[in-house]
């Protein structure tokens, strides 16, 4: 599908800027222009297609609904298996966990949603089974719903509402009634300008924290040798998953773009929870999320968010460790 772009990146660098193929900084730049493409492609496509979900998706209705029902906490395993079976990144993620809080749907469960979605998918799922066997992927599902419901419900119950951004309140405030009942007389082709403008201011704020984050994912994979993480992350040592999570949280990557990776991680010695909790901190949060998130949170409500998330997902790494 991305085949193009493969070659117009080999294309540029290889041929036009006659970087060799074999050398760090070539492999380093083909790599970032052909993530940089593929991934800013990709983020329009998807929050286009958000923006059309968001349209007519009946966000009311679900809402009405869970504050109707007593589902006695089933809410946040609902929300967090529906992300599981939607095939986002955590930055396609987020316009559908903006068009939850719009919609008023409660906090604690939208996070549920946000938390799942990017661990868990289809193409990942089966990638997983084809590298470490059908063990380790229930473990990896399960682990990833459970992440999603647990941490969903922690944060619901911190009352975090007040710590979403002023245009949230605006909108909550408000409910939009007349925006509502005009879109409802609206057809898709008059409603199409305003969601292409949408998707585009989208992918206008987090252009620049897209390359940022994909040129420290290009240097690492140009530069840093193929044995550092197996060296330091290797060997079973208490501080491996921390270390692990950390240095994966400030990348950009779908998983099952760094499946392959961890592939090579656990080639090299690295235990597959300590791989996986990398994993997990790879695509679970991104610069590029916590950029989307600033539309509807404040800073503080994200450091709590991407806080308890890096905690929960040391705490997976040592389970998995310990089961696997």
């Amino acid at each position: 599908m991305f085949d193009w772009i493969q070659h117009f990146a080999d294309w540029l660098i290889y041929t036009v800027f006659s970087i060799g193929a074999g050398t760090r900084l070539g492999t380093a730049l083909n790599f970032f222009v052909y993530d940089t493409l593929k991934i800013l492609i990709l983020l329009f496509v998807i929050v286009f297609l958000m923006g059309i979900v968001n349209a007519y998706l009946p966000v009311e209705k679900l809402r009405d609904y869970l504050q109707r029902k007593k589902l006695y906490g089933l809410e946040y395993f609902f929300a967090s298996t529906f992300g599981a079976v939607t095939p986002f990144c955590s930055c396609s993620s987020v316009p559908l966990f903006i068009g939850f809080v719009q919609g008023g749907i409660p906090l604690g469960v939208t996070f549920s949603f946000l938390i799942t979605s990017p661990l868990v998918n289809e193409v990942a799922v089966a990638m997983f089974i084809g590298m470490f066997g059908l063990k380790a992927t229930a473990i990896y599902v399960a682990s990833g719903i459970l992440l999603g419901t647990v941490g969903g419900w922690l944060l619901g119950k911190f009352n975090l509402e007040p710590l979403l951004s002023d245009w949230v309140k605006k909108i909550m405030e408000h409910k939009m009634q007349q925006g509502r009942f005009e879109e409802e007389q609206q057809t898709f082709r008059q409603r199409l300008p305003g969601i292409t403008r949408g998707a585009w201011d989208i992918v206008k704020g987090v252009v620049l924290y897209v390359i940022i984050g994909i040129a420290i994912g290009a240097a690492m994979h140009g530069y840093v040798p193929e044995n550092f993480l197996g060296k330091y992350l290797g060997g079973g040592q208490w501080w491996a998953v921390p270390l692990a999570v950390l240095v994966g949280v400030p990348m950009y990557a779908n998983a099952a773009g760094v499946l392959p990776v961890i592939q090579v991680f656990v080639a090299k010695g690295v235990p597959l929870g300590t791989a996986i909790a990398f994993m997990m901190a790879t695509v679970g949060l991104s610069i590029p999320e916590a950029t989307l998130l600033k539309k509807v949170m404040t800073m503080k409500l994200i450091a709590v968010y991407f806080g308890v998330v890096t905690l929960f997902i040391i705490i997976s790494g040592y389970v998995f460790n310990w089961v696997l």
